[in-house]
């Protein structure tokens, strides 16, 4: 037999989501005819609004079904550009716009057209997952930034500047914050504003996916509206994933310098092209339309949510950072508990309850749980959560 081909040190490198392994294995487990409760979801449990759909369909009576622009759909640039210097304070261009497969191919374009092997990320911990990996992918490092439930996930903005280095190249933030839920407030982020002047070879990537689902009380910020002298080196990213509850539509953005927003769209038309064409005028539809359905999802998901947190507080043992935006909590498990993984695994095996392990996102001290669940589904998840810590 022949020897199996040998794969490159990158692929080697690769791990496949644990958020997604998770998922997949309380799915199978449920087709197994198991009882599952999941409080793992990524994603909203709402049907794109109809309005949107319909725009879709009639794109495709319309024929808008053959290669577009690599860049995206020019109206849904210019509405792009437009929403964020109306909405955001950003004042952008529709050729600072590049409309990509999702957040993620967002994310991963930046990374690609901005470092080179060696350069430093720093990533703020806890953090989305796919950050270090979409680095890791450029050849650049990540330096980790951590922070503490106890302390509620607050960035130490003096620990994050002794970490800066001359291979530093570029800041992520991400607000309201998956996994924690997090909200970082106007004067953390003049801090930030603050500290990229002084060091002048730093950028930030700011991802702004939850920005519509926030708690009462908490507003938005976006870190590019506080000072357009750094425009060139402030990067948005963004989509219609969860405030529109458009997952599978795979439809994101990044804005910022025209340079790079160039660089990034020669990058995609090398790779996948332009994003399915009569997905955009879904898109359009979107930030054309009216956002009454996005406030009702908003509203649904501060109800579950504060459902979600007041049911961790009677926990004995449960610390709670309470969340200020997206679907999810970050709870720290108790003193003396085993690792994220562990304590999942075994939520899944002895109470069928699906969580996702705190490790997966840089603190194997929590874990995450979703709130994009019915009330039901959130209270039956916090039955069996108490249920498994007083029988550990």
């Amino acid at each position: 037999m022949p020897s199996p081909l040998a794969l490159s040190d990158r692929a080697k490198s690769l791990r496949p989501s644990l958020t997604l392994e998770i998922s997949a294995r309380a799915k199978a487990l449920k087709n197994a005819g198991q009882d599952i409760c999941s409080l793992s979801a990524g994603e909203p449990d709402f049907d794109t609004p109809d309005f949107i759909v319909e725009a879709t369909q009639q794109a495709l009576r319309d024929g808008i079904t053959r290669y577009g622009p690599a860049a995206g759909d020019p109206e849904l640039r210019t509405a792009v550009a437009e929403k964020l210097t109306r909405e955001n304070g950003i004042p952008t261009s529709s050729a600072q716009v590049l409309i990509t497969n999702g957040g993620k191919q967002a994310i991963y374009n930046l990374f690609q057209v901005l470092l080179n092997p060696g350069d430093e990320v720093l990533i703020p911990a806890p953090f989305w997952l796919s950050y270090p990996a979409i680095a890791s992918m450029a050849g650049a490092e990540s330096r980790l930034i951590p922070s503490l439930a106890r302390e509620g996930f607050r960035l130490d903005l003096e620990q994050l500047e002794q970490a800066i280095t001359a291979r530093s190249k570029l800041l992520v933030i991400n607000s309201p914050g998956n996994p924690t839920g997090r909200v970082m407030d106007r004067s953390e982020l003049e801090q930030i504003v603050a500290l990229m002047h002084r060091h002048p070879q730093l950028s930030v990537m700011s991802d702004e996916i939850y920005e519509y689902l926030l708690a009462e009380g908490q507003t938005h910020c976006s870190v590019a509206s506080l000072d357009t002298s750094l425009a060139d080196r402030c990067f948005t990213v963004n989509g219609f994933a969860k405030g529109w509850a458009m997952t599978g539509w795979r439809l994101g953005y990044v804005a910022g310098a025209e340079s790079v927003i160039k660089a990034a769209t020669a990058l995609q038309s090398q790779s996948t092209s332009n994003v399915c064409s009569f997905a955009q005028r879904g898109a359009l539809a979107a930030l054309q339309g009216s956002r009454q359905c996005v406030e009702s999802m908003a509203d649904s998901y501060n109800r579950r949510r504060r459902l979600l947190s007041e049911g961790l507080r009677t926990i004995d043992g449960i610390t709670l950072c309470d969340p200020q935006g997206a679907f999810y909590a970050f709870p720290q498990l108790p003193q003396g508990s085993e690792d994220s993984i562990a304590f999942c695994r075994r939520a899944l095996d002895e109470q069928g309850l699906a969580l996702v392990p705190g490790a997966a996102f840089g603190d194997d001290t929590c874990i995450r749980m979703s709130c994009a669940v019915s009330r039901e589904t959130i209270e039956d998840g916090l039955r069996r959560l108490r249920s498994l810590l007083n029988n550990r």
